[in-house]
């Protein structure tokens, strides 16, 4: 498989230790770089931005407070679109890491690591990271359309209550946003909002993973870990990608949830559970409510409320405001001009079918900040070439032997046989997922 073109910078005064990570992850991501003085980080700052951060919480010798770590986190999440960072501790520090995600921190890793575990944390960041809308933009959940209008009434209404909710809809339309407003306009927004992509963890793993363990309970295990049920305690826990989930781990899933505990493995006394579970999947229902799928008597505890985000089709009325908004974004981020759309470029792009929805319209809206050479943005600015431009474009190939063309055939046929589930293609293709969602866009798949 390809390494990802992800830029991943890992923060750890260790030598050793931040060797060891880089090795690791530089079999996945082609960009793996090692920095050991948070004080040299505004130059390496300066220079490249990273998508993804591995931050140890302690430098100095002898500190165990974490406050030098906690203090680069908040410099990191003050950046115009701050990183992915994963807070590295060690096993006694765990509700120093809660701490950490607390303040946005997006997961934690405890020291030392299991390598399947860090790379599924590390691919899970990146790949959210290329989902993810830019930082402090709301933008899928921007609009004055119907649609929109019911979605935030609905998040308004279902926000105070303890319901468990579930957020569908397709690739790219923002169902981690709102499962943050959920958050935010609820009791509990002063405690934490913790992500899981379900789809990254491995099953040998899941049960650790989500309910914690006990000192000695298997091979590496060095000391007692909390899973992420505990560690969101007071808070929220979004469930991503929940459709990708296996038979099996539904069903340890769904005891834990009937029961409102868990058992760490190795423990012999259950842990009361007090956290609201958002769940999020892009199967359609039709999917979801295939016993073969998804377990029945799961979905009925994860849906108590469906919100359903729409696509970005549905609301083309909402699409002049998002244009207006990023690039307004990346013209300010990357120093670029200040510009206006040409004549009859937005009604195109209002027409465009926009298959990535939201995301897919970022991205463009970067690219073209970035590359439009003229004083206004034209539609061919924005990357969105029709198969009509492509075919002008190479007229003289036989079109059966056009790289591109095979490619965009081979990843069509594998999100079509994995029902548009983005984890299970990427395991048929060899892909991660961040470089499947690339590579979607620069299709228009």
């Amino acid at each position: 498989m390809p390494p990802s073109p992800a830029s991943i910078l890992i923060l750890d005064d260790d030598d050793d230790v931040a060797c060891a990570a880089q090795l690791l992850l530089r079999r996945r991501h082609a960009r793996v770089a090692t920095l050991g003085d948070p004080a040299q980080l505004d130059a390496r700052l300066a220079a490249s931005r990273p998508d993804v951060v591995l931050l140890d919480l302690n430098f100095t010798p002898g500190r165990i407070d974490g406050l030098e770590g906690l203090a680069v986190l908040a410099r990191l999440r003050a950046l115009p679109r701050p990183p992915a960072v994963i807070a590295l501790t060690a096993y006694a520090d765990v509700p120093l890491a809660v701490e950490a995600i607390k303040r946005g921190a997006l997961d934690f890793i405890t020291k030392p690591w299991d390598n399947d575990r860090l790379v599924a944390a590390v691919d899970g960041a990146v790949a959210r990271q290329a989902a993810a809308p830019a930082a402090g933009d709301g933008s899928p959940l921007m609009g004055d359309s119907s649609p929109m209008h019911a979605l935030r009434s609905m998040i308004a209404a279902v926000a105070p209550t303890e319901a468990n909710v579930m957020v569908l809809g397709e690739n790219g339309v923002g169902k981690e946003l709102v499962a943050r407003a959920i958050h935010a306009a609820s009791r509990r927004a002063p405690a934490t909002f913790l992500a899981v992509d379900m789809g990254a963890l491995p099953e040998a793993t899941f049960e650790s993973e989500l309910f914690g363990h006990r000192k000695g309970s298997f091979t590496d295990a060095r000391s007692d870990r909390a899973g992420r049920f505990q560690a969101a305690r007071g808070g929220t826990l979004f469930l991503d990608e929940i459709g990708n989930m296996p038979l099996g781990a539904q069903a340890k899933l769904l005891t834990a949830l009937e029961r409102r505990e868990v058992t760490p493995l190795g423990a012999d006394r259950a842990e009361g559970l007090d956290v609201r579970v958002v769940s999020a999947t892009n199967l359609d229902e039709a999917r979801l409510f295939d016993p073969s799928v998804f377990r029945p008597d799961l979905l009925f505890r994860l849906n108590t409320i469906v919100l359903r985000v729409p696509p970005l089709r549905e609301r083309q009325e909402d699409i002049p405001q998002l244009l207006h908004h990023y690039l307004s974004l990346y013209e300010s981020q990357y120093g670029r001009p200040v510009r206006e759309l040409a004549p009859h470029t937005q009604e195109r792009l209002c027409a465009w079918s926009w298959p990535g929805n939201v995301r897919a319209l970022r991205h463009a809206c970067e690219r073209a900040a970035i590359l439009a050479p003229g004083l206004e943005y034209h539609f061919e600015d924005f990357g969105l070439a029709t198969p009509a431009t492509a075919t002008v474009a190479a007229p003289a190939e036989p079109e059966d032997f056009r790289l591109g063309a095979r490619e965009r055939d081979t990843i069509a046929a594998a999100l079509d046989k994995a029902k548009g589930n983005i984890s299970m293609a990427a395991r048929m293709l060899g892909l991660s997922r961040a470089a499947l969602y690339r590579k979607m866009e620069k299709h228009g798949l």
